[in-house]
């Protein structure tokens, strides 16, 4: 499968920087990939250092997206900004250190780095898992609690 947003780099011929700036095509695919309405824009730098094999990346994403509040599924617009530490490893040498506190480890094969997939993925985690529009009400009657859980069943089961 090719991913939507594809910005493949040789691992022998890396820069200092990368700087993915998806089309507004690559953007579509990736509304679909994520099931939210759309991705406006998405723009992600990777600032990187080579150790060895092992390419550690400072990143910075920018994004415009629309998701769907989740109490009355209207759209939502969404600035999503993010700064995150990523480590491309060789595939199969990946850390077993479970540490919260460590960057993310992205394996890669085929001697390269795919920064758009990487992209992709960071914001992927930068979205807001609960999007809500400021004027969004539950209805009370979703959240009355006052009577028991199964009384409304004894109700209907009377009626038959």
């Amino acid at each position: 499968m090719t991913p939507e947003l594809s910005r493949a780099v040789s691992v022998d011929r890396l820069p200092a920087a990368v700087t993915v700036d998806a089309s507004a095509a690559e953007c579509a695919a990736l509304a679909m990939r994520l099931q939210i309405p759309a991705v406006s824009s998405l723009w992600c730098r990777f600032v990187l250092r080579r150790r060895g094999d092992i390419v550690v990346a400072e990143g910075e994403l920018r994004a415009q997206v629309t998701q769907s509040c989740v109490v009355s599924l209207d759209p939502v617009e969404q600035s999503v900004n993010d700064r995150f530490e990523l480590r491309f490893v060789p595939a199969g040498k990946e850390r077993d250190d479970e540490d919260p506190e460590s960057p993310d480890e992205v394996p890669y094969e085929g001697g390269s780095i795919d920064f758009g997939e990487a992209a992709s993925e960071q914001l992927a985690l930068a979205l807001d898992p609960y999007p809500r529009r400021e004027d969004a009400v539950l209805d009370p009657a979703a959240t009355d609690t006052s009577e028991a859980p199964f009384a409304a069943l004894a109700r209907l089961r009377g009626q038959h």
